[in-house]
């Protein structure tokens, strides 16, 4: 039987990152198909948010694993949906998942798996879109994190995707995307592209797609596209599997 699985995110007043979290639960169950009495069955995949739910997340992993025990799973796995190492994942999500461990107590073990931006395909799946848009140079935008440290694993990234010109900018902190545009302006680029580096679409990657309307205005001679964010997929889901303990 193939572990049960709860897919953390981070949480939303928008709808549009629950509907696609669980969109993304279908798919990764649908990859997930273990054999039971020579009938396909898929995995028990489910959805918790770190934050803006009615209970704390803790509680939502400890209802998550008594309704898998009872389902007959004693694997309950934990994958956290955060593309960096902040302190959500480093530290929110351990202490929490500790927690529900605590009550559950022996009747099943809950594992906390790395995050999800810690699969190295996630860079080939960035790399498919990137090839999807023509451009002279690309930004990859990412939030940014209150802890040391997160840019290089965004610019790990972005080394990553070394066939493009790829610069790094940053929704909360430094550098930003509009001193990103400029500089690249200024270098002679006039093509030039922008991945938000965010999971589904919501409040940041509208507020995204303002901005470079915004900059378009001010840059009138420089073609500037946005790609869309990741979003739910096949190949997502694939990449969600990898992360998951057999």
């Amino acid at each position: 039987m193939s572990p049960a699985c709860l897919l953390v995110f981070h949480g939303s007043l928008d709808p549009r990152p629950q509907a696609s979290v669980e969109r993304l639960a279908e798919l990764v169950a649908q990859s997930q198909v273990y054999s039971e009495a020579n009938t396909a069955v898929e995995a028990m995949v489910g959805t918790a948010s770190l934050e803006l739910s009615p209970i704390p997340l803790h509680q939502q992993i400890q209802e998550f694993a008594i309704r898998a025990l009872a389902s007959g799973y004693s694997n309950i796995q934990v994958v956290p949906l955060f593309l960096l190492p902040g302190v959500h994942v480093m530290e929110d999500i351990p202490n929490e998942v500790t927690l529900a461990q605590q009550a559950v107590g022996q009747a099943g073990q809950i594992l906390l798996r790395p995050y999800l931006g810690n699969n190295f395909g996630l860079g080939n799946l960035l790399a498919t879109q990137i090839a999807a848009i023509e451009a002279e140079a690309w930004i990859l935008l990412a939030h940014g994190s209150r802890r040391s440290g997160f840019r290089q694993h965004v610019e790990a990234m972005a080394t990553r995707l070394k066939s493009q010109v790829v610069r790094c900018a940053y929704w909360s902190v430094p550098p930003s995307l509009a001193e990103r545009v400029q500089e690249l302006v200024n270098a002679g680029y006039q093509r030039i592209a922008i991945l938000p580096y965010f999971l589904f679409a919501g409040g940041i990657t509208d507020a995204i797609a303002l901005g470079v309307a915004q900059l378009a205005v001010q840059f009138p001679s420089t073609e500037l596209q946005l790609a869309e964010p990741i979003g739910a997929s096949a190949e997502l889901a694939a990449l969600i599997g990898d992360l998951m303990e057999k």
